[in-house]
């Protein structure tokens, strides 16, 4: 009997020793335009085209044939896994790859361009999201922004149709770049510019040579001095080296453009690092040739037949200067808002309703929160009215700031009662507050919306709000103001609120241009005296410098806002970095503030990068800050801003309106570096199954797609690709299930599932010729079978060795995740890496390890392999045969690195562990990671010592029977110190250089304390399990100790040292508890 289709595997999936076997032919029923339907078996792994070919025959002998007309003018639609339906237009994607839901194809008439549907259908497939969904939309704001993006997309590709196959290259395959600052050679080589050894190999030839050069030579000059060496070894004759050429980075498609130093290019300076010699490859420039031409011809299958057409209408201009408008200014009347009614309220049917409202901009109160009555009617319906349904705000209508947002708290009001012993509703107490005696409050729902439009008119008429009912951990008096402006898309159950927003005027209401705020600004500087502002002495000088060199977590209080304001033009003067703080002590709840503010911001210093990333922070919501902001993040260099892409893709969350200056630079960006712009891209597709930004990144996305054509392909295969390794580990996960009575018989036989599957011809095929998705420059060619397993955790990831395309005989090792969230691994990593970037800045090299992490899809995606190392926990075993001796047996290490190492090398590999040791320790501290054991700490044969796996981050510690088990902030094992002191007991000297290392470290992250600060307040609505509230950043301030002098913050830090010091036994007594209990499981 075949296997039920209720099983986990359905009839698309591979055939295996586990899922039975699915045959290789698939009956499929086609409803053919004309009325008729036909029954057709056909090969699982056939592509579209293929089937309709196959369907044509066999319609020949049906009825009403003719009437199809031609093959071409017919596209088969089906309905996908998504339950939606999808024009199959790119016929070369096979069935098997398609998954309908049903084995059902209706074959439909196309009935416009074909080049332009191909796009449109190949772009909904990449993205996730089908683009007749967002055509659906009927909301002016989105069908305004498609056409601005249109436009501004196709110009794009216009221009890049104009490009030089060199600007090109430099577009796609740029090489990464050192600040020229941090070029010098030194690190054993001398003060002296250091000569550099250079293997370089001559593509599409066997044959390499090795160069002597200065590390000041530019690629030029070295590809001068290798092709004389070839032509000194091959004779004139070979003409084959003849013309241009240009150096690619061997491994990877990076090419040395430019005309930098060599020792400048970041390649070049890691090998350098790593006492490598670089190995470079000699392209000729036809190779690069036929790539660019590849690209211009995908181009201009869609761009040029669009740009003979006329060019598309702009959206109509809006009758706006003809229609009577009132100026926002000239209403003074109180701000109010109508409660209609409450739907699908899911309250207890005693219980009273109650609506609070709440006006903020930002995190800022504007007035004191309106309160609804308690709600009457029919409750058994769940429909709640108020009696006094009008809620009127302390506020003037002509004082509320452009982006005022409007939120609301649904809440129950019941009386107190005793504790009960049910459970039944804990998750509920976790929100109750207690408001007045006797009575409780629970929230039910949350809701926010603008005031303002996208075109910045005051909101009028009848508005449903369908509500949120997810409550943060913190709420500002029950209110959600950092929550969505987007209403709920679940409408079917979610709670429902219906509002109406008053007239105060016959004419629309509209927010003031820009000219007019800066004209009311000359006008109140007209009005008073002092033309240029207060200016405070010598006495405020101190004051305002001490507020000023506060961290972004401290609180203002009243009166050093009036100060800070007072002063605004001596902050101006000589506290240009303290902007944050002057704009939240402005009074945006007064029209004349912001207008002088508006007006200082015009000639208000630019800030660096670095700085400016603060002022897109949730508290900074003003439109005109905010692109003053990103005017700031221009001066980035690419490199930067690959560094930031995390946290700025997370802002755009914070932006209220589609069209906005932060989503115009970042395609701007991405559109203009290819690497940018696959990381952007996968930093959107990977959220776009959440319901709150699920519209604003398929936007986006969409817009990338349209200016980047050539990079559709690209990416389309890396998704297909995932797409495969999730079936692969669901057939894995499928098959442990059933057989988890037989350990081992269980793990070979899947094993050999995931073999046979990963031979199928629809799997090489799919899973072979891609770039990484953790590093697009990295091209794979195809899958080393015999390498790949599952790994044991729960999730069975998978560890699959691909071969690398450009560099025969390097693998590199990737492991796939599904059913993990890898987004907190993918900051921890991030600010790793960006810890490595200050020391590095800092001239302190910690040779730090930061691999790749890359967040794919909903609890999905990718973590680089980092070769030739090995657990703790491994390196112990493997020289102790019994667990629990193991973690005691301090001298496996040191014989594991003297294994792998000798002589110089030994030294050199002891000093890489003392300073990967030293920058592991610091970071950990800092970072508060948690759950630190000898599986989750590795190294490498060259001595770098590395952690892995970051679930637990900000003091977020595993307790196990209520104790945290970590009391040890610092990571440090009579193992580590013996390795540190090469063996020998009492080597201080070593040991000395090794804390040396430690508190300089320490030092140059509490010089940026700040910047962490701000990265971590920017990621608080990812929604990631330990970073929700202010309070987890909390944890950084104290273990930077920002607030205290160096001197102080030192002191701190050694007591910890000491304490790690004095601990590091019972941290031995942890690990060997923990290898213990591994040892039982396996």
């Amino acid at each position: 009997m075949p296997p039920a289709m209720t099983d986990l595997l359905d009839i698309w999936a591979a055939h295996s020793p586990l899922a039975g076997h699915a045959p290789d032919q698939i009956t499929v029923d086609f409803l053919l335009p004309t009325g008729i339907y036909i029954q057709l078996d056909v090969p699982r792994e056939a592509t579209i085209q293929h089937i309709k070919l196959l369907l044509w025959k066999q319609a020949q002998s049906f009825p009403l044939f003719p009437a199809l007309g031609e093959m071409e003018s017919h596209m088969f639609e089906c309905v996908n896994q998504a339950a939606v339906h999808e024009e199959l237009e790119d016929e070369t994607r096979r069935l098997c790859d398609v998954r309908p839901f049903l084995p059902v194809l209706k074959l439909v008439t196309r009935n416009c361009g074909r080049a332009e549907r191909l796009l449109d259908s190949k772009i909904g497939v990449l993205i996730g999201k089908g683009l007749h969904e967002l055509d659906a939309i009927n909301d002016q704001e989105v069908k305004d922004f498609r056409i601005k993006m249109f436009r501004l997309s196709e110009e794009r590709m216009q221009r890049v149709q104009m490009m030089t196959c060199t600007e090109w290259l430099q577009a796609c395959f740029s090489p990464q770049l050192e600040p020229p600052a941090a070029t010098a050679v030194t690190d054993g080589v001398n003060d002296r510019a250091a000569d550099l050894k250079v293997i370089i190999h001559f593509d599409q030839s066997q044959d390499s040579a090795s160069l002597k050069v200065p590390s000041c030579y530019t690629p030029a000059e070295l590809m001068e001095q290798a092709l004389r060496k070839w032509v000194t070894t091959h004779g004139p004759e070979e003409e084959a080296w003849g013309g241009q050429h240009v150096l690619r980075v061997s491994h990877c498609l990076e090419f040395l453009c430019g005309d930098h130093p060599l020792i400048q290019y970041k390649y070049i300076r890691s090998c350098l690092q790593a006492k490598e010699p670089p190995h470079l490859t000699l392209v000729h420039t036809n190779t690069v040739k036929a790539m660019f031409d590849k690209e211009m011809t995908a181009i201009g299958a869609v761009v040029s037949r669009r740009s003979s057409n006329p060019p598309l209408p702009l959206p109509p201009k809006r009758r706006v200067p003809t229609q009577v408008q009132t100026c926002v200014w000239d209403v003074s009347s109180p701000f109010k808002i109508v409660l209609v009614k409450g739907s699908k309220v899911n309250a207890e049917e005693t219980a009273k309703v109650q609506v609070r409202a709440g006006l903020f901009h930002g995190t800022e109160l504007l007035c004191k929160p309106a309160v609804s009555s308690e709600s009457s009617g029919q409750r058994a319906s769940s429909e709640h009215t108020w009696r006094d349904n009008t809620l009127e705000f302390d506020i003037s209508v002509c004082d509320l700031p452009r982006m005022t947002r409007l939120c609301f708290a649904i809440y129950a009001v019941m009386d107190k009662v005793k504790k009960q012993k049910s459970t039944k509703n804990s998750h509920i107490n976790k929100y109750q507050t207690i408001r007045k005696a006797g009575k409780v409050h629970y929230p039910i729902a949350w809701v926010n919306t603008m005031v303002f439009d996208f075109k910045g008119q005051l909101k009028t008429g009848d508005i449903t709000l369908h509500c949120w009912s997810s409550f943060p951990d913190e709420l500002e008096e029950m209110l959600n103001p950092i929550g969505t402006i987007q209403t709920n898309p679940y409408t079917e159950n979610a709670t429902a609120l219906h509002i109406h927003f008053p007239e105060y005027s016959s004419h629309p209401i509209i927010f003031p241009p820009f000219d007019k705020i800066l004209e009311k600004a000359a006008e109140i500087v007209g009005a008073s005296d002092c033309v240029s502002g207060a200016r405070g002495g010598k006495k405020f000088y101190i004051e305002l410098k001490e507020i000023m060199e506060r961290d972004p977590l401290s609180q203002l209080c009243e009166n050093e806002k009036d100060l800070i304001w007072t002063l605004r033009h001596d902050c101006w003067e000589n506290f240009p970095q303290s902007l944050p703080k002057l704009l939240l002590s402005v009074k945006w709840s007064k029209h004349e503030d912001m207008a002088q503010l508006q007006a200082l911001l015009q000639i208000w210093p630019k800030l660096s990068p670095r700085d400016a990333l603060e002022l897109l922070d949730f508290n900074y919501p003003d439109q005109y800050v905010r692109e003053y902001a990103v005017r700031c993040l221009r001066d980035m260099s690419d490199e930067e801003l690959s560094q930031y892409l995390l946290q700025l893709v997370q802002v755009l969350r914070y932006e209220p309106y589609y069209d906005c200056a932060l989503t115009h630079f970042l395609l701007e960006r991405a559109q203009g570096n290819r690497k940018i712009g696959h990381f952007l891209f996968w930093h959107l597709r990977s959220e776009i199954h959440m319901p709150a930004v699920s519209v604003q990144f398929a936007l986006i996305l969409e817009a990338y797609c349209r200016g980047s054509i050539p990079h559709i392909e690209v990416l389309k295969k890396q998704v297909e690709a995932l797409s495969k390794l999730k079936s692969v580990n669901e057939l894995i996960k499928l098959g442990t299930i059933k057989n988890a009575r037989s350990k081992t018989k269980e793990a070979m036989l899947t094993k050999e599932a995931m073999m046979t599957c990963l031979r199928q011809s629809g799997y090489t095929e799919t899973l072979s010729d891609l770039h990484s998705p953790l590093n697009p420059n990295v091209q794979l060619s195809g899958i080393n079978v015999e390498r790949c397993r599952y790994m044991d955790s729960k999730m069975k990831p998978l560890w699959i060795v691909y071969n690398n395309k450009l560099l025969s005989g390097d693998t590199l090792g990737i492991i796939f995740k599904n059913g993990d969230d890898l987004r907190q691994d993918m900051l921890t990593l991030q600010i790793l890496r960006l810890m490595d970037l200050l020391w590095k800045e800092a001239n302190l090299d910690l040779r730090i390890v930061p691999y790749g992490c890359l967040a794919t899809g909903d609890r999905a995606g990718l973590i680089e392999v980092v070769s030739s190392a090995d657990t703790i926990a491994n390196i112990q075993l493997t020289s102790s045969n019994v667990a629990a001796a193991a973690a005691f047996n301090k001298d496996a290490l040191l014989n594991w690195l003297k294994e792998r190492n000798s002589g110089d090398a030994l030294d050199r590999a002891i000093e890489e562990f003392t300073l990967s040791c030293a920058g592991y320790c610091v970071a950990t501290y800092v970072l508060g990671i948690g759950d630190r054991h000898s599986d989750n700490i590795m190294v490498r044969s060259t001595g770098q010592l590395f952690h892995i796996d970051f679930g637990h981050i900000l003091g977020n510690f595993k307790s196990k029977f209520g104790i945290k088990r970590e009391r040890v902030p610092f990571i440090l094992t009579h193992d580590f110190i013996h390795v540190i002191q090469q063996g020998k007991t009492g080597y201080t000297e070593k040991f000395g250089s090794f804390r040396q290392y430690c508190e300089e470290a320490y030092l140059v992250l509490r010089k940026n304390g700040n910047l962490f600060i701000t990265l971590f307040a920017l990621m608080l609505t990812a929604g990631l399990p330990e970073l929700t509230s202010v309070k987890d950043i909390q944890y950084l301030k104290d273990s930077l100790a920002l607030g205290k002098t160096d001197e102080e913050a030192l002191k701190q830090f050694r007591q910890k040292f000491d304490e790690a010091l004095r601990e590091s036994w019972t941290t031995k007594v942890n690990w060997m508890a923990h290898n213990v209990a591994k040892d039982n499981r396996s």
